[in-house]
């Protein structure tokens, strides 16, 4: 009897030992069974719209110096890659038939200056002449008047002539002395022309750049730049404040704005430099629909080279405070888009959402989300509305 107790007993105890068991096994394999998704939180932030265009440096001014009179190259102490200020000396003419033509030019100054000394001298003596002539004249016509008949008429009137006379050549000489004033004046702005154009023969640097090409040696035969076959002495960039020319699609023309600073993105040298957007066309191109908008970039070191390409970031919108979830939590469809949320109960929920700012790596939430939301991030596949999952928040969405 009492062995048969025992082993009732030890039935009931395997029974309910098997029934545990069971009941563990459900519950982990209601567990298994709960989908794992990854999740992030619609956060705020200050988002920034930015376009990346892609430029080439080209100097700020790039000039073919040319000569401004003839002449052979008598010296050019620059070469290529030199850098050179303002108003240094870049080559030296010769011209000696200029120097031929100043002289002459002095010369006829000195010829000039002497005979306007002689025709000053004729201008007085003439003038002395004259003053006798006419005291002369006034005398025999005064006695003429007061005594009547004592001098001959014809007298009278031979002294009027001859003051008339003395008169007119008095004229005569200071139209002369006024002639050889003007030829002075002439002479001397000839020879400061002359000397101008000798001035030329030295030709200098108008702004200080880098000598990028040289086209004349010694020797060479320049002709001045307004011939058709006038050659170049060398080539002037100025590559201390170097340029870039961005196309800016018409939709982001309206953002450029004019003293904003800008990010330039040189990969050669995986540096990056500041620079300020300074001018632009104000005309969009019919053919590519864009805008030139140029960059200034100073280079006071020369780091940077003419003919190097550079990305230029130019922020066309600024969204303060915003909330943003990553783009790949974003459900594009025919009506619009949406998120997958997870709720407070651990179930997915699809919410309509209005989207604004788009930048490389967040979506601007206009409308539809409220901070802290658990979105679903990347792959939905498989995923539905009212479905229980376990949440797993990633990095991307932590605080």
């Amino acid at each position: 009897m009492r062995s048969s107790l025992a082993a009732v007993g030890a039935a009931a105890l395997l029974l309910m030992g098997c029934s545990e068991k069971s009941e563990t096994a459900a519950a982990a394999s209601s567990t298994d069974t709960t989908l794992i998704v990854p999740v992030v939180k619609a956060s705020r932030m200050d988002l920034a719209g930015e376009i990346v265009l892609t430029g080439e440096f080209v100097p700020f001014q790039e000039i073919d110096v040319m000569a401004k009179v003839n002449g052979y190259v008598h010296s050019i102490p620059v070469d290529i890659g030199d850098r050179v200020n303002a108003g240094q000396t870049l080559a030296t003419l010769e011209s000696p038939e200029m120097q031929d033509e100043i002289d002459k030019a002095t010369a006829a100054i000195d010829q000039v200056t002497a005979e306007l000394q002689t025709a000053t001298d004729d201008v007085h003596r003439a003038e002395s002449a004259h003053e006798i002539i006419h005291l002369s004249y006034t005398r025999i016509e005064n006695v003429a008047k007061s005594e009547k008949g004592l001098v001959p008429q014809q007298e009278v009137d031979e002294a009027h002539s001859r003051d008339l006379v003395a008169e007119a050549q008095v004229a005569a000489a200071k139209s002369n002395l006024r002639t050889l004033s003007e030829r002075i004046r002439g002479a001397r702005a000839e020879e400061k022309r002359l000397k101008t154009m000798h001035a030329y023969t030295v030709i200098t640097a108008p702004f200080a750049g880098v000598i990028t090409k040289r086209y004349a040696n010694l020797g060479s035969m320049i002709q001045a730049g307004t011939s058709s076959q006038a050659m170049p002495l060398v080539r002037l960039s100025q590559n201390g404040l170097l340029r870039l020319t961005l196309p800016v699609p018409e939709s982001a023309v309206p953002h450029v704005r004019i003293g904003s600073q800008v990010d330039v993105s040189v990969p050669t040298l995986s540096r990056t430099f500041r620079g300020k957007v300074t001018r632009s066309a104000e005309k969009v191109q019919s053919n590519t629909r864009t805008m030139d908008t140029e960059v200034d970039v100073p280079n006071p070191e020369f780091t940077l080279v003419p003919g190097m390409y550079a990305e230029v970031r130019l922020r066309i919108e600024d969204r303060p405070n915003a909330i943003a979830v990553p783009p790949d939590s974003i459900e594009r469809t025919a009506d619009g888009a949406r998120v997958l949320t997870v709720d407070s109960t651990k179930t997915i929920r699809a919410v309509p959402v209005t989207i604004g700012l788009e930048t490389g790596t967040m979506v601007e939430i206009r409308s539809g989300l409220h901070e802290d939301t658990l979105v679903v991030a990347g792959r939905r596949a498989g995923l539905k509305e009212g479905q229980v999952v376990y949440p797993k928040l990633s990095r991307l969405g932590q605080p």
